[in-house]
């Protein structure tokens, strides 16, 4: 089981970790795509949306020994506002491998 995603060097403790190999709708070429849901606390909000707003990352899944550059193909949250003291949001992310 994948608990650990490295994006840019930040570890992301995951769960429910999906990955997939999709086709590249211009070459046809194959690309890594993996998805993955994680808990963010309040006090950690500000630095994982701020991540997640770069949508460039280093991706690394060392218990795969996979890494990859990707953008986010999809993105969701069940909170809209962590900044609440003692607050847990779930986090949805797709990323998809990008084209160099």
């Amino acid at each position: 089981m994948i608990t650990t995603v490295m994006l840019n060097d930040t570890p992301i403790t995951v769960s429910e970790y999906k990955e997939e190999e999709v086709s590249d709708k211009k070459t046809g070429n194959l690309l890594h795509q993996i998805s993955f849901v994680f808990q963010v606390k309040s006090e950690d909000y500000h630095k994982i949306t701020t991540l997640l707003y770069k949508n460039a990352f280093d991706v690394k899944v060392p218990e795969r020994n996979l890494e990859f550059q990707a953008t986010i193909g999809n993105y969701s949250t069940s909170f809209t506002n962590l900044y609440k003291e003692n607050q847990v949001g779930e986090f949805t992310l797709e990323l998809v491998e990008s084209v160099q």
